[in-house]
């Protein structure tokens, strides 16, 4: 079977029972992502860096695809939770990057005035894989060299 796209466990994370994204309804768009271990995600003070929440996965795509990760739509209001960069873009060369194996994690800020757990499988986002397009005089030739936010 050729492979097109899909999840795996990242280097570990094989012994962590990770549980691999499944959709929850036939017309989902999103494959729903877990938290791979338990944290906290403390209120914001300015100056903070985001949490990033651990998924224990990667991603393989083919090469004119991205894996788009967004917040759960309930995060925010029961949670207080926003992703620090709007919505994660995970590229196809991400997948099995020297730094960390293409480990996709999610980077939260809380608004809440108090400290937010996750535990270990709470449902933290989705991920929809989706082609891109790229323009006619387009001349990328770069390689990735490392993992996350290695790109500048």
């Amino acid at each position: 079977m050729n492979k097109k796209r899909g999840f795996e466990i990242a280097k570990g994370f094989e012994s962590a029972n990770i549980n691999l994204p499944i959709r929850s309804t036939k017309n989902s768009a999103g494959y729903d992502i877990e938290a791979a271990e338990d944290c906290v995600v403390p209120a914001f003070k300015l100056g903070q860096k985001p949490v990033l929440v651990k998924t224990g996965l990667k991603a393989y795509m083919e090469s004119d695809e991205v894996l788009i990760l967004a917040n759960r739509s309930s995060n925010p209001g029961k949670k207080g939770l926003v992703l620090a960069n709007s919505i994660g873009i995970v590229d196809s060369d991400y997948y099995g990057n020297p730094d960390n194996d293409g480990h996709i994690m999610f980077a939260f800020y809380n608004l809440k005035d108090e400290d937010i757990e996750i535990k270990k499988g709470e449902r933290i986002g989705q991920a929809m894989f989706q082609k891109y397009l790229v323009t006619d005089n387009d001349m990328a030739e770069g390689e990735r060299t490392g993992g996350f936010g290695s790109t500048n």
